[in-house]
């Protein structure tokens, strides 16, 4: 057994509260070598679910093949992984409540709400916690967080005009972020997703998590912004296998509360259908999707898919397509791919080394306010690729165009690029 099918295989398994059976090497038993199960392991960190994949392997006979300081050392990283999260959890949560107490009632999305879906919700970790607030309660919200010792992470950031702030506890390390709308509005790849989430306000619950009641989106409004998520990632550098963990355990959760028809008219508006029903693919394959308890309607099984080359996208690319620089810096060729389809332009190479200014104001907020910089922050962004380059951080220019393009194709093949 390879390490990508022991991978899914205990992921699977840890979705659902157990362990794997493997009693030594080979097909059925186990990885087939010392060298597949570290491979294995590192992939698990790769895709930040180290602590879900360790708990349904440590227990298993074929574990033992593993040399014991590796094992002591994959131990001590998952418990330091649980307990930060146990930390930064309670964090967060005590933060809710201060908000609230303000009168702010922000809507929780994601990590929090996602992490209640799973067996041991402090073994899948977030690297942070993300609250969407109606633009005219922001300042509300921004100055209760600074009087609760959070500071704003990037100095340059204007809280007033950005779409969405991040916040750092400088104590805990903490980290959050605060959105005024669900993705960038002025995005030509994804602004429009926005429109799909005008209501979500008037539609949010309340959810006891941890005997704290949080306002977050209605299950409707939920499943389909995991999968927007998914797909923004997608066309950037790429989304991990957790995402679609995410995906499959809210449908299952909220089977009878989910409209599929209607899901599914908006991610055909959207050019998000294949994409999806590839992901649920996935989910069904590979990781135990339970379709009768979401209801997974037969519309959707029918729609013709092949999950397999986004699968390998996944697993090569990690969270978020980080897995290396070369793939990162290839995101803006396939995003402006994605942008000219979707507004009838052109692309090319040259404007993914020359992005346009409403593609870096998130990183750079300075254009904002002085679109004449532009030019610094192309020679900017250059500047730092060649110092990864230099420490050894991606082959170079050649490979993230050819890596561009192979994924551009991808986009194609899942019909988001028509």
């Amino acid at each position: 057994m390879d390490q990508n099918q022991a991978f899914l295989r205990a992921l699977r398994a840890a979705l659902r509260g157990r362990t794997v059976s493997w009693t030594g090497a080979g097909p059925g038993k186990g990885p087939d070598s010392p060298e597949t199960w570290g491979r294995l392991l590192r992939m698990a960190s790769v895709h930040n679910v180290l602590p879900m994949v360790y708990e349904a392997v440590w227990p298993c006979p074929a574990f033992s093949a593993v040399p014991e300081s590796v094992r002591a050392q994959c131990k001590g990283e998952v418990i330091h992984m649980v307990a930060r999260q146990v930390s930064s959890t309670a964090r967060f949560l005590q933060l809710y409540r201060a908000l609230c107490a303000g009168g702010v009632e922000p809507v929780v999305v994601k990590g929090l709400i996602c992490r209640s879906l799973y067996p041991q919700p402090d073994h899948r970790p977030s690297s942070d916690e993300d609250l969407l607030v109606p633009p005219d309660r922001f300042a509300a919200c921004h100055a209760l967080l600074l009087q609760n010792g959070l500071r704003v992470m990037n100095p340059q950031t204007d809280p007033d005009t950005a779409f969405e702030v991040s916040y750092l506890d400088p104590r805990t390390g903490f980290y959050l972020e605060v959105h005024k709308s669900l993705f960038e509005p002025g995005s030509g790849a994804v602004g429009d997703f926005n429109a799909c989430f005008e209501d979500c306000f008037s539609r949010a619950v309340w959810q006891t998590v941890e005997g704290v009641s949080v306002r977050t989106l209605a299950p409707q409004d939920h499943l389909l912004y995991l999968i927007l998520h998914a797909f923004k990632h997608f066309i950037h550098s790429g989304f991990g296998i957790r995402q679609i963990c995410d995906i499959i355990l809210m449908a299952e959760a909220n089977g009878p509360a989910i409209d599929w028809a209607k899901l599914l008219r908006r991610c055909e508006s959207l050019h998000a259908a294949v994409f999806a029903a590839s992901v649920f693919k996935i989910g069904t394959e590979h990781l135990g999707f339970d379709r009768t308890a979401a209801g997974y309607p037969a519309a959707w099984q029918t729609i013709p898919v092949d999950a397999g080359p986004m699968l390998r996208d996944i697993l090569s690319g990690g969270v978020y397509g980080a897995a290396d620089s070369d793939r990162q810096h290839s995101s803006t060729i396939t995003l402006n791919a994605v942008e000219a389809a979707r507004t009838g332009g052109k692309s090319s190479v040259l404007q993914s080394v020359f992005p346009a200014r409403s593609q870096l104001v998130g990183r750079y907020p300075v254009l904002k306010k002085w679109p004449v910089l532009l030019p610094a922050v192309w020679a900017d962004r250059l500047f730092h690729y060649g110092k990864e380059l230099a420490r050894g951080g991606g082959q170079g220019a050649a490979q993230s165009v050819s890596i561009g393009r192979q994924r551009v194709d991808l986009m194609r093949y899942y019909k988001i690029i028509r």
